[in-house]
């Protein structure tokens, strides 16, 4: 059956894989999204999904920090087949969320950096910054009527967004890359790219879960 529904929240699988995180408050955070049907899985889980059930969300939010592939041979059964499932990304206009570490994902896959909107994705990283994120786009859906934030958060050090991003959120510190969020398109898809969101520090902000709300919300054709 699919999840997907024309008025109804939208059907989001969260997909994680790769990077630790706090479970208890990861599942806390997408509870407290208003409006969005959220379905926290593994990459295994949903590598291994049959075709018409990862296609039936509305949009895949994904929490990933896989370095390596994707492949789909060598893999273990239960993995499934990562590669497949990725490469069909962007075939329909389910939209894409890349939340915080999923940008460092696949660094030498070239769809993945067309997806992130950068090539070159090699990274520093600092954790328990103090950032004020002004917004370079207030006209965007997403960031429209949003005020300016004070937040605490792991930052990356790497290059910017390029080409054929918007940028909507940004950031000026010596231990951050600027632009912070950005959108994009990928084929038939949206794609929301989300650099914050590192444990329940950030979680727990209102103006980042209003962003991770309203992002979810965009990439499934919703706002």
């Amino acid at each position: 059956m699919s999840k997907k529904t024309s008025k109804g929240a939208p059907a989001v699988a969260v997909v994680t894989g790769g990077h630790s995180f706090d479970v208890p408050d990861f599942h806390r955070l997408f509870r407290a999204i208003t409006g969005v049907d959220s379905y926290i899985q593994h990459m295994d889980d949903f590598a291994s999904s049959p075709r018409e059930v990862r296609q039936s969300y509305d949009a895949i939010l994904f929490y990933i920090m896989l370095m390596d592939g994707p492949r789909d041979d060598g893999q273990p059964w239960y993995a499934g087949k990562p590669k497949t499932a990725l490469e069909e990304l962007g075939g329909t206009e389910q939209g894409i969320f890349v939340l915080h570490h999923a940008i460092l994902a696949y660094p030498q896959w070239p769809a993945w950096s067309e997806i992130v909107g950068i090539s070159d994705r090699k990274f520093g990283y600092h954790d328990g910054q103090a950032l004020h994120v002004a917004i370079a786009s207030p006209a965007h859906p997403i960031t429209k009527g949003l005020r300016p934030w004070d937040m605490t958060d792991e930052t990356y050090t790497m290059a910017d967004a390029g080409t054929g991003s918007e940028i909507l959120l940004t950031v000026e510190h010596p231990r951050s890359m600027k632009t912070v969020g950005w959108t994009r398109q990928y084929r038939k898809s949206r794609v929301f790219n989300f650099q914050s969101g590192h444990d329940n520090v950030a979680w727990s902000d209102p103006s980042f879960r209003e962003v991770v709300r309203r992002g979810a919300l965009w990439c499934a054709g919703r706002l």
